[in-house]
């Protein structure tokens, strides 16, 4: 989508961008048309070297740069061409303070860093570097202010997309476990009925009695929150695509 996406363009809102795409489908089709309707042949030269800085970009994958010219908002567009150096992300914690779980998952491997025995800010620094997309569920209002308060600059800047703003667009409304039943996303029954409360009262209960098996399940069940952001990712995305693209 994202070489659709002509709102990274100076002064391109959503409308005007709709107009563009009835005379271009693509950067490549708008480079290689001698005028656009509605855009002056001093404009269409200006976008041009926009659009050739943009296909340079990100032809050497660097997400930093949409970041800077993406509204937050349509962050999303990116998806498809980095998803495979993304990396989902949830965290857990204590009457919703301080993290004690954080979880990570790039599409293969899955990393869960606890509190007290390898939770901090250089380890989650250094392996959030290595990706150039983040994906959360409500992480913009949550996770990411949440980690920035406790682990100042642990955060890189590439782009984060926030699944709960991309579903509510596309009428998929209310919490992460309510969309994934809705969508067929399913959950180990153990995990089941378990929700943010319970996440907090497993972290208490392993702090008094030191029973692992209470920080076992909290772990499980943040691993599920974060495994289950890749196939509503997908969904979500694919959906938006075709519903912007569908209103044409």
């Amino acid at each position: 989508m994202i070489r659709k996406s002509f709102i990274i363009l100076e002064r391109v809102g959503l409308q005007k961008e709709k107009s563009i795409w009835k005379e271009a489908e693509s950067w490549d089709d708008f480079l290689k048309k001698g005028n656009i309707k509605g855009i002056s042949r001093m404009k269409k030269g200006f976008y041009d070297r926009q659009l050739e800085k943009a296909s340079f970009e990100l032809r050497n994958d660097n997400a930093e740069y949409f970041k800077n010219i993406l509204p937050t908002t349509e962050t999303w567009r990116l998806y498809n061409h980095f998803k495979n150096e993304a990396v989902y992300l949830d965290i857990e914690t204590n009457d919703f303070s301080y993290p004690t779980v954080v979880g990570l998952y790039d599409g293969q491997n899955m990393k869960s860093f606890v509190k007290g025995i390898n939770l901090d800010a250089r380890k989650l620094k250094e392996e959030l570097s290595k990706y150039k997309l983040i994906l959360t569920f409500n992480g913009a209002s949550f996770d990411l202010p949440v980690l920035n308060r406790y682990y100042p600059g642990c955060i890189p800047e590439i782009p984060h997309i926030d699944l709960r703003h991309v579903c509510a667009r596309i009428n998929l409304k209310g919490g992460l476990k309510m969309i994934e039943t809705e969508l067929g996303i399913r959950r180990p029954k153990h995990l089941l009925g378990m929700g943010g409360d319970h996440a907090v009262d497993l972290w208490r209960a392993w702090l008094a009695s030191g029973d692992d098996e209470y920080l076992d399940l909290l772990i499980q069940y943040n691993e599920q929150d974060v495994l289950n952001l890749e196939p509503l990712a997908n969904i979500a995305t694919q959906r938006m695509e075709e519903t912007m693209l569908r209103e044409i």
